[in-house]
């Protein structure tokens, strides 16, 4: 396995824009970065339990029944603009406020329904796990280098969400914001289904 392409493979689709880098924005714009740990962290977890998943095969479960993928589909995207809706209506975060960042679980959760997050899982085991080498310390492999890449990733679109809301005071201009990114993730949607 080289460690180097799938380090690299992996930064490149870490931090290229998707589902989790924009939720993550909008998490770090209206609720600060300390308010969106869980939410990374159940990125983090979630995804890293998807790579195992793919790894040991569940990739073949679309080879083998192929209908399976566009339910997929269909799901991820529904709930992607559910969540593009929540986006663009978010405010800020006030002490009354009953809106929430995404929880650990929610987030760890929504990779199995994030066709991005598939993409990337079924690519890594397809393309950095040799045929015929050992299974566990393979995807060990894999899971570990792509966590070690990852997480920086994806707390980097939080940090760097919470750094514009610190200095946007302008609920109108925050309100525009989320506007563009709940687009961003309806674009999102419809790359996916093209």
């Amino acid at each position: 396995m080289s460690y180097g392409a799938l380090a690299t493979f992996a930064f490149v689709a870490s931090i290229t824009p998707g589902p989790n880098n924009v939720m993550l924005w909008a998490s770090g714009l209206n609720y600060g970065f300390s308010r969106t740990i869980p939410h990374i962290a159940g990125i983090s977890i979630g995804f890293m339990s998807l790579l195992v998943a793919t790894g040991f095969g569940i990739g073949a479960v679309f080879e083998r029944w192929p209908w399976v993928s566009p339910i997929l589909r269909i799901v991820g995207s529904a709930y992607l603009l559910y969540l593009a809706y929540r986006v663009a209506t978010a405010g800020r975060a006030e002490r009354s406020d009953s809106s929430r960042p995404f929880s650990f679980g929610e987030a760890a959760v929504f990779q199995y329904v994030n066709p991005k997050a598939w993409v990337m899982g079924i690519t890594a085991a397809s393309s950095f796990i040799p045929a015929g080498a050992p299974l566990v310390p393979s995807v060990a492999g894999v899971v570990v280098v792509f966590g070690a890449v990852n997480l920086p990733c994806i707390m980097t679109w939080a940090a760097a969400g919470t750094a514009i809301g610190r200095v946007l005071s302008d609920d109108r201009r925050r309100r525009q914001i989320n506007v563009v990114l709940g687009l961003l993730l309806v674009a999102t949607v419809y790359l996916i289904n093209t």
